[in-house]
């Protein structure tokens, strides 16, 4: 399932991308918002068929070194320990990823030369190279393995976030919460699942679905409420010379705490403080922390919060 923090970004990109335009109606909008949740899902995939490609190119390599006219000993007797990983394998036997690729046609097709140039990072690497010579073999240290070179070395390579950035729009600000998805994954794997290993869904369940729907419906509807209290509680503020990033994310957290949604309040306010200290400006984490107490302080008194914990 994608994050809550990752639904909540696209919840608030969407507010602001339709308060940014005048031809677009709510229903729209959502559409596009529940698009875009595809397209991060999709990402999800993409990060995953990866390594499986990444493991095919090893493969293929190794295989073409045998095929020499005049191969040397190391081509003839080579190190199969990565293509033998049991984890990449694994992966590369997935009933799931190769229904999904056959369902969208997903691929790193158009990307050969990325493949090629990560392996050869990945050769470099000490992480790689230690594992190359270490005697040590079974599933729980070859899945160690995949997810320390998965965090350590190909999440690292800004060439993998520019390719990403090239291929979608939809995926300039999200990548890297994508990755750590994929991470989260292979550390839940297991050998007794072989090809049938499960992923993460879109959507952890229903809720997950409609909270994202309500969120955005309620944001855009409460909008000039909100604007309001925002502007009343930023007095000592000129709001003109606020990010205007900064008043969706309020919003959208004020939308968020009087919605009935069940999830403590603290919660929910640290969520959104987190979101402006990575998409807006280097000062609006402390500015909505300090606007969002004081207007939830405001709300509680009215009965409109409940500060559950």
């Amino acid at each position: 399932m994608l994050s809550r923090r990752l639904l909540r970004v696209k919840v608030v990109q969407m507010v602001y991308a339709f308060n940014k335009r005048d031809d677009v109606s709510i229903p729209e909008m959502e559409k596009e918002l529940f698009h875009s949740i595809s397209k991060s899902y999709e990402l999800y995939h993409l990060v995953l068929l990866l390594l499986v490609d990444i493991h095919g190119y090893a493969v293929n390599r190794i295989e073409r070194g045998k095929s020499k006219k005049v191969p040397s000993p190391a081509d003839l007797n080579p190190n199969t320990r990565f293509i033998d990983n049991k984890v990449l394998k694994q992966l590369a036997e997935s009933n799931h990823l190769l229904r999904y690729q056959q369902q969208t046609g997903l691929s790193w097709a158009d990307n050969s030369q990325l493949i090629s140039s990560l392996f050869k990072v990945i050769l470099d690497s000490d992480i790689y190279n230690e594992y190359m010579v270490d005697t040590k073999s079974d599933y729980d240290h070859d899945k160690k393995f995949i997810v320390k070179l998965t965090e350590k070395i190909i999440a690292q390579q800004e060439a993998l976030y520019s390719t990403f950035e090239e291929m979608s729009i939809f995926w300039n600000d999200e990548s890297e919460f994508i990755v750590s998805m994929v991470i989260k994954t292979l550390k839940e794997f297991a050998e007794s699942k072989g090809s049938e290993q499960v992923f993460m869904n879109e959507f952890k369940d229903e809720e997950d679905k409609e909270f994202v729907a309500t969120l955005f419906r309620d944001a855009l509807l409460k909008q000039k409420e909100f604007v309001a209290l925002i502007n009343k509680f930023a007095k000592n503020w000129d709001l003109e010379r606020v990010a205007f990033m900064d008043i969706i994310i309020m919003q959208v957290g004020l939308t968020e705490v009087s919605g009935g949604f069940n999830i403590p309040v603290k919660v929910t306010l640290n969520e959104y403080i987190e979101i402006a200290k990575h998409y807006s400006t280097p000062k609006s984490g402390m500015f909505v922390n300090g606007i969002l107490d004081k207007i939830v302080g405001h709300l509680a008194k009215e009965g409109r919060v409940s500060m559950i914990e």
